[in-house]
């Protein structure tokens, strides 16, 4: 149990780290370490006993909150809440000094997470393609619509009202759970990157607790929904999400301005070393992505269902 505890520490660890990042989703960390259903059938539930709860149904409050795999969540959560106090800092110079390589780096964490989604499709028919391929173009041009030098894509609101972080809580947060969506990237969208991570650096109390709140709130509704639809359409469901993980490459594209550009430009600086190491994290995501995944089936047989 203790090997298990830890290892949902080290997951949530690098799902919080990419969570950071704009143009990187924990939800693919998630598939590549094969919990992602799992997650999502633990999260539907405590959603479901908190739905309870409002209703002053304390029977089915409880019945749902013995479905929530607590010994699984709760060291995934601490995780990925140390790598965002831990890594905050350190990620946003890195994106600032490193952007063509960081940019790189990521776009292989995604190729390689794209064949792994794909590979846990039940049923691989004609559909499916097309459904990757649909959505993959409409997110690869909707991404565009946001074009511009990194100066543009990153503009901030100044002294955000405290609605605006629990609005952005609770946007972001379903972008973290999908992958192939950058949670980061849609706060990147909505100006609210920089405050969140101001507010973050300084210990910001007041503010992380209302951002908190609303992460809370959107989970609690996006969560029912993708449960369900990962019930009872499985194999769409994951068509699509190899859709959007591949339509969000455009974000990770490393030139001209790294991970903060949705422009696409001609490669001009590090093409050799940008090209290794995307091809590196590729194998590393597919090695760790088979291995995790053995760990996952040995120390957890049965997802969480419900």
């Amino acid at each position: 149990m203790i090997r298990s505890v830890l290892l949902s520490v080290v997951r949530g660890f690098v799902m919080g780290a990419a969570d950071i990042v704009p143009g990187v989703s924990g939800g693919t960390i998630a598939l590549i370490f094969g919990i992602y259903e799992r997650l999502i059938a633990s999260i539907r539930a405590g959603s479901s006993a908190l739905g309870h709860l409002l209703k002053a149904d304390i029977p089915g409050f409880k019945r749902w909150m013995g479905r929530v795999d607590w010994l699984f969540i709760i060291p995934l959560g601490a995780g990925i809440l140390l790598a965002v106090v831990a890594l905050a800092h350190i990620l946003e110079r890195l994106l600032d000094e490193q952007a063509v390589v960081m940019a790189a780096l990521f776009m292989g964490l995604v190729a390689g997470s794209i064949v792994i989604a794909w590979a846990m499709l039940k049923a691989r028919e004609t559909r499916h393609v097309w459904m990757a391929i649909a959505v993959g173009l409409a997110v690869f041009g909707s991404l565009g619509l946001r074009g511009g030098t990194s100066e543009d894509t990153v503009a901030q609101i100044s002294n955000p009202e405290l609605w605006a972080f629990f609005l952005a809580g609770a946007l972001a947060i379903c972008a973290m759970i999908l992958p192939g969506i950058s949670g980061s990237f849609i706060l990147v969208l909505l100006g609210m990157y920089g405050p969140l991570l101001s507010a973050v650096t300084d210990r910001d109390l007041l503010v992380l607790a209302v951002f908190m709140v609303g992460a809370v709130v959107g989970l609690a509704l996006f969560s029912q929904i993708l449960h369900r639809a990962l019930t009872l359409h499985h194999d769409i469901v994951i068509a699509a999400l190899v859709g959007l993980m591949a339509g969000s490459l455009r974000v990770l594209w490393p030139w001209p301005s790294g991970v903060d550009s949705t422009a696409m430009g001609t490669p001009d600086s590090d093409v050799l070393l940008a090209f290794s190491i995307a091809v590196a994290a590729f194998v590393v995501v597919i090695v760790v992505a088979r291995f995790a995944q053995r760990l996952e089936a040995a120390d957890h047989p049965t997802s969480t269902t419900a």
